[in-house]
C-alpha cells in the first residue's frame, strides 16, 4: 500500500511530538507499505514569521512573504527526517521546488496545477519514507508560492491523487469530524463517515478540521480521506461519496468568525448595478459570500454582502476607487456566520424554520440568510456565536447517538 500521511502544525509543535508522528508514519512503513508524510509549520511558527516580516516591513511584497513562509514547513520536514534517522529509519525530506508542484502565480493563495511525480516515487523504490512540505508550490517563473490558510491539506489530497495512493489521512489535534466545535458545544458528537459535499460544506463555512480546497480536490479525484488524532490512535471519520448510515436530517454546526459585512446604500434599481460591482471585486481577486439585495423603493436599491476580514479593507478601497454608484458604504467586522449543514435537508421541509425558532428562543438577530441544497447560514453579532452553536446543535439533537 502506498499512503499518504499529513500532520498539521500542532502535531509537529516540539521535539516529542516530532518523534511521535515519526513512530506512527514508521509503524506503517515496517508493516511494507511505502509512506509519504506531509507536514505544515511548527505549531506558531507561520505567526512568528508574520510578525518578524511586519517588523521589518508593515506592507511587505506577497511575494516575499511567500518566499519567507515557505522555511516554515522546510524547518519540519528537515527535523523530521532527522528524527526518522535517529530512528534508524531512511528517510528524505523534499520541499516544493524538488518534487515540482507547480501552481498558478497567485502569491498567497496559489492554486496547484499538477505534481510531478518521479521524484518521490525514485525515492519509494529506495524504500525510504519521503517527507514533503505542506502548503507550498512553484509558478511557471520558478517562484515559491503558498497555497493558501489550510494548503497542507490540499498537498496531501494533490499527492495521494498524483501517486493514486491508497489511503490519505489527515492527522490533526482532534479525533475526527465532529457534529460541531467541540471546544465550543459540550454535546458535540464524533461521525463515523461524512459525504464530501457535506464536508466541503463545513469546511467552507468555518469547521475548521479539513481545508474546503483539499475536500473539493478529494471529491473530484475520488481520493478517500480519513481524518485522524495525531494524539492517540482512535478511529477517525471518514470522508467519501457515499455514506452506508442513515442519512441524518443535519451531520453538522459551524461557525466562522472570519467574517466582515459591507453594505452599498442608494444604488440605482437599474440593470448592471450588481455587475459592475461584483466584477471589480472579481477582478482583484475578493472573495464574496452571503449577497443581500433589497427590494427598490424610489428608484435606489441596497446591496449587502460578506467577504473575509483581511479582505474588507481591500475591498472597501476598490469600490471607492472603481465603483461610485452609491449614496454612501457601510461596514463592520463583529459579526459571524453559524450555519447547519446536511444531506437529509433535500427532503425534509422546515429544517430552515427549526434553526431560526431556536436562535429565536436564545433571543439571537438574524442579518443576512444564505441557503443551498445541503446549508442554511445566517449571519449574527460575533458575541452570540457560541450560544447560536449550542442552540442550534441541540434543537436538532446533534449529541444524541
Amino acid at each position: 500500500m502506498l499512503i499518504v500521511k499529513k500532520f498539521g502544525g500542532t502535531s509537529v509543535a516540539d521535539k516529542e511530538r516530532i518523534f511521535n508522528v515519526a513512530k506512527r508514519c514508521i509503524e506503517d512503513y515496517q508493516k511494507g507499505n511505502d509512506v509519504v508524510v506531509v507536514l505544515s509549520a511548527m505549531g506558531k511558527m507561520t505567526d512568528v514569521l508574520i510578525e518578524q516580516a511586519k517588523e521589518i516591513n508593515p506592507n511587505p511584497p506577497k511575494r516575499e512573504m511567500d518566499m519567507l513562509f515557505t522555511t516554515g514547513e522546510q524547518t519540519s520536514v528537515a527535523l523530521m527526517g532527522m528524527a526518522m534517522a535517529a530512528l534508524g529509519v531512511p528517510a528524505i525530506s523534499l520541499n516544493a521546488f524538488q518534487v515540482q508542484m507547480h501552481t498558478t502565480s497567485v502569491y498567497g493563495n496559489a492554486r496547484l496545477k499538477r505534481i510531478d511525480s518521479e521524484r518521490i516515487l525514485n525515492e519509494l523504490e529506495q524504500r525510504k519514507i519521503v517527507i514533503v512540505t505542506g502548503f507550498q508550490g512553484i509558478d511557471k517563473f520558478d517562484n515559491y508560492t503558498t497555497l493558501g490558510r489550510g494548503g497542507s491539506d490540499t498537498t496531501a489530497v494533490a499527492l495521494a491523487a498524483a501517486l493514486n495512493a491508497d489511503a490519505c489521512e489527515i492527522y490533526t489535534d482532534v479525533e475526527g469530524v465532529y457534529t460541531a466545535d467541540p471546544r465550543k458545544v459540550k454535546n458535540a458528537r464524533k461521525l463515523k463517515e461524512i459525504t464530501y459535499d457535506e464536508m466541503l460544506e463545513l469546511a467552507t463555512l468555518g469547521a475548521g478540521v479539513l481545508h474546503n480546497r483539499s475536500v473539493e480536490m478529494a471529491k473530484k479525484y475520488g481520493v478517500q480521506l480519513v481524518v485522524r488524532s495525531s494524539l492517540n490512535s482512535a478511529e477517525g471519520t471518514v470522508v467519501k461519496e457515499e455514506v452506508k448510515m442513515e442519512k441524518m436530517l443535519v451531520s453538522g454546526v459551524a461557525a466562522d468568525k472570519d467574517v466582515a459585512r459591507i453594505a452599498l446604500i442608494g444604488l440605482k434599481d437599474e440593470p448592471g448595478v450588481a455587475f459592475r460591482l461584483f466584477n471589480h471585486l472579481a477582478r482583484h481577486n475578493i472573495n464574496v459570500d452571503m449577497i443581500l439585495q433589497s427590494v427598490g423603493r424610489d428608484n435606489t436599491k441596497d446591496i449587502s454582502f460578506t467577504t473575509n476580514v483581511d479582505s474588507a479593507d481591500e475591498a472597501i478601497e476598490i469600490i471607492e476607487r472603481h465603483f461610485k454608484e452609491y449614496d454612501r458604504i457601510d461596514s463592520e467586522k463583529n459579526v459571524a456566520k453559524v450555519s447547519i449543514v446536511g444531506a437529509g435537508m433535500m427532503s425534509n421541509a422546515g429544517v430552515a424554520a427549526k434553526m431560526f425558532e431556536a436562535l429565536y428562543d436564545e433571543g439571537i438577530n438574524i442579518r443576512m440568510i444564505s441557503t443551498s441544497e445541503i446549508r442554511v447560514t445566517v449571519l449574527i453579532d460575533e458575541k452570540y456565536v457560541e450560544r447560536a452553536m449550542n442552540a442550534v446543535h441541540d434543537a436538532f439533537a446533534l449529541g444524541d447517538a
